[in-house]
């Protein structure tokens, strides 16, 4: 996979990218990650990209020059334009396994009010928000679409079931508890049935708390996928 971020903030992606997960993933070559510095595109030597919007009004707006030439540099056969903007359509996981069938990302940050409008309008595919908040910047929304998207590629993780079974994974549901050792700590032991060695009590055990625990703090995704949030 390509993915292909234009931003004018290349270096806050210089902790998320090269650690963990994805970092092992772009040097061994599952993903291709590219960082391209929007004022590289801005037709003055102050590199300027935004500019007041008509009408008056507080805050700058993204110039649709320099957008638009950025990713049309960028784009190919095939590539999904996104533009991070807390306008957009809420990021879930089944969003992530959507994109991760992708070939190419062009991930665009907005920044300051937003872009111009005919950016929306006539170059990106997408509009995707992480949450209900407002970020200084689209960088920071465009790391966490990365995060999700990278370790669903293939080779990313040490297994296939390691992202099924994560929250939100196969049946949309919470994740069961987790215990490691000692199995008693401060008087708080490991339920019996984790160490008893039968494996179907086991997985029994964990659909059940999984079940119980997306009842008591998500039942919208029990509705979502099973139909009952009981």
């Amino acid at each position: 996979m390509r993915i292909d971020v234009v931003t004018l903030f290349p270096g806050l992606f210089s902790g998320p990218f090269d650690e963990s997960i994805v970092g092992r993933a772009r040097r061994e070559g599952v993903v291709a990650i590219n960082l391209v510095n929007l004022r590289g595109f801005a037709h003055d030597a102050r590199g300027t990209v935004d500019d007041v919007p008509f009408g008056g009004g507080a805050g700058m707006v993204l110039k649709p020059e320099p957008l638009f030439e950025a990713v049309e540099s960028l784009h190919t056969d095939g590539a999904r334009v996104v533009l991070l903007t807390p306008q957009g359509k809420p990021f879930r996981q089944d969003d992530a396994r959507r994109l991760a069938a992708a070939d190419h990302l062009i991930l665009v940050c907005g920044h300051y009010e937003g872009v111009d409008e005919r950016v929306r309008q006539a170059l990106v595919d997408e509009e995707l928000s992480i949450g209900d908040y407002i970020l200084s910047n689209g960088s920071l929304a465009a790391a966490v679409l990365v995060d999700a998207i990278v370790r669903l590629l293939p080779g990313a993780l040490g297994s296939a079931e390691s992202a099924d079974q994560d929250s939100f994974g196969g049946d949309g549901r919470l994740e069961y508890p987790h215990y490691t050792r000692p199995a008693e700590y401060r008087g708080l032991r490991v339920p019996e049935v984790l160490v008893s060695g039968d494996h179907e009590r086991v997985a029994a055990w964990r659909r059940e708390q999984s079940r119980l625990r997306t009842v008591a703090r998500r039942p919208d995704l029990l509705t979502t996928t099973d139909g009952d949030p009981r």
